[in-house]
């Protein structure tokens, strides 16, 4: 008797185009997973994951009519359901010289293109591709940040906030999509080693419990976790991945 091949595991991930979008995008390849990658940016050949332009959608997310529009071509690049959407995608824009927007200096602006990428796209595309999550019994996960919980000596206050409000985010989700058998929990990075860290973070690191940077494969490693069949019971939670800044 023969038995059916399960269907390949599709994940949709935003902000792909470094640090830890790349290295998730490696991970769940490496894994077996059809990864779908979300950007501002067209596609870089030089990324080294199979069928990436294929399976690419250029989108800025800062935009929301934009993101709407981009649910029906994401859509048309699925069968119907998807495992895992990773909302990864975030901006902390910097003052003149890399100085950090406070709350007094932030303009109304900035707040609502902060808030559009790393806040609104995480709503829009959860419940517009509901359904292939529900067909999947499939799982979100928000990236947030350190910053969410304390102030930070370089990110933003837009940016903190909006990670933030993605933490009361993912507790509302998870209790909304439990009933539906989707999953949805967030992961919280420290300080990890990729493009965005500022200048002065070697500081930050000399406190640290373990007294190291988190690498971007550290934390990819946690979202696959938070996407596979062994976090099966896990939903609402929010995990550290910071080496003990927290505490």
């Amino acid at each position: 008797m023969m038995t059916e091949t399960p269907p390949q595991k599709v994940l949709l991930l935003t902000g792909a185009s470094r640090g830890i979008g790349h290295a998730t995008v490696k991970r769940f390849s490496a894994e077996g997973w059809r990864v779908l990658t979300c950007s501002r940016q067209p596609f870089d050949p030089r990324c080294p994951w199979p069928g990436g332009e294929d399976n690419h959608i250029q989108l800025d997310l800062a935009d929301p009519k934009k993101t709407i529009d981009a649910i029906a071509v994401i859509k048309s690049k699925l069968a119907g359901r998807l495992d895992a959407l990773v909302n990864n995608a975030g901006i902390s824009p910097k003052g003149e010289g890399g100085k950090r927007l406070n709350t007094l200096e932030t303009d109304l602006r900035t707040w609502g293109h902060v808030f559009h990428v790393n806040f609104f796209s995480s709503v829009i595309l959860a419940r517009g591709l509901k359904d292939e999550l529900v067909a999947a019994k499939g799982s979100v996960v928000n990236v947030t940040s350190i910053a969410g919980v304390r102030v930070h000596p370089f990110a933003g206050a837009a940016y903190a906030t909006s990670k933030a409000a993605l933490a009361a985010l993912t507790r509302e989700m998870a209790h909304d999509f439990g009933p539906y058998g989707v999953r949805v929990n967030a992961i919280a990075p420290g300080e990890v080693e990729t493009a965005i860290l500022s200048p002065g973070t070697d500081k930050i690191v000399e406190k640290l419990p373990m007294q190291r940077l988190g690498q971007p494969e550290e934390v990819a490693a946690a979202i696959f976790f938070l996407c596979s069949g062994d976090a099966s019971y896990i939903s609402g939670a929010e995990i550290e991945v910071n080496g003990a800044q927290h505490v």
